[in-house]
């Protein structure tokens, strides 16, 4: 009884993201830490008090740029577009919109439309089309801008202070797919395995997965080379 709570308390503490470690996570505090900061010291400075020095979005944002940089959802576009082009989605929609649950809805689904049509998906997006109507009052007295401007230079700076920290935490920023350096990939798949084989086990499985297909691939034939070389020590 007593091995099986000992073993339920370490998986509590396992990473639920494949490929986290204690140095990664350490970094991601460290850097919203610095984040934050800077959007915080930058809003209060640049923005008068009628309008939000920094928006809750911002708080999902530097998790996914800080914890996953990886991810597709958390990459420049992703996050200066998603943010962006969802408030101005939201502030659209309060518009023409008054009953505040009936916006509260079209907004989020409308950003999520919006989001993947212009490949900026990113989960506060939704968030910040949410936020839009919440602040309906502050855009009825100080217009569109008063939330939009926030919105947008929050998220600049945010990304910037990202592909600034980033540049010394030991992972690429904006993103790019690359072999582990000092080890060499094989010129050919192992098993012959292409990118098209990738699409369509993506495309049976039918779902939709934060890793994009080059990471994929990477991934893969990484494993093969593991494989390979368990199956030699044999």
């Amino acid at each position: 009884m007593l091995f099986r709570s000992k073993a339920a308390a370490r998986l509590l503490f396992v990473p639920l993201l494949a490929g986290a470690s204690l140095r990664d996570r350490v970094l991601a505090c460290l850097g919203a830490l610095i984040g934050v900061s800077v959007v915080g010291v930058a809003g209060l400075a640049l923005f008068p008090a009628s309008i939000p020095w920094i928006v809750a979005p911002i708080g999902a944002s530097t998790v996914l740029l800080f914890a996953v940089p990886a991810s597709p959802l958390a990459q420049p576009w992703s996050i200066v577009g998603g943010n962006s082009i969802s408030a101005v989605v939201g502030v659209l929609v309060v518009h023409y919109v008054h009953d505040p649950v009936t916006a509260a809805t079209l907004a989020v689904a409308a950003a999520i439309l919006v989001m993947s049509l212009l490949r900026c998906l990113h989960p506060p997006g939704g968030a910040a089309a949410l936020s839009a109507v919440l602040a309906s009052s502050l855009i009825e007295a100080g217009g569109p801008g008063a939330f939009l401007i926030p919105v947008v230079v929050n998220s600049l700076l945010l990304t910037s202070v990202g592909w600034l920290f980033h540049r010394y935490s030991g992972h690429s920023y904006p993103h790019r797919p690359a072999p582990v350096e000092g080890r060499v990939l094989p010129p050919d798949s192992v098993s012959g395995l292409l990118m098209e084989d990738i699409d369509s086990a993506l495309a049976d499985l039918g779902e939709t997965f934060d890793i994009s297909r080059e990471d994929l691939a990477l991934l893969l034939a990484r494993a093969e080379v593991h494989a390979a070389e368990r199956i030699h020590k044999r």
